[in-house]
């Protein structure tokens, strides 16, 4: 099954960063997920299984 998240995507979470941005860039793509807020450039650590659950949209990379 090929993956359906890229390095340079933008999802689209369901529930809001605190800077109230719910987009986020990926930046790395494996068992965990390194994220990027589009809102303030904060970046977290996420496994992914909750990036799985909680993305609504993924814009693909131009």
């Amino acid at each position: 099954m090929p993956d359906r998240f890229d390095i340079g995507d933008v999802i689209r979470m369901k529930k809001p960063h605190p800077c109230g941005s719910h987009e986020w860039e990926i930046l790395r793509v494996g068992a965990d997920f390194r994220l990027k807020c589009v809102g303030c450039g904060h970046q977290i650590m996420v496994p992914r299984k909750l990036v799985e659950k909680n993305t609504k949209e993924i814009q693909k990379k131009a």
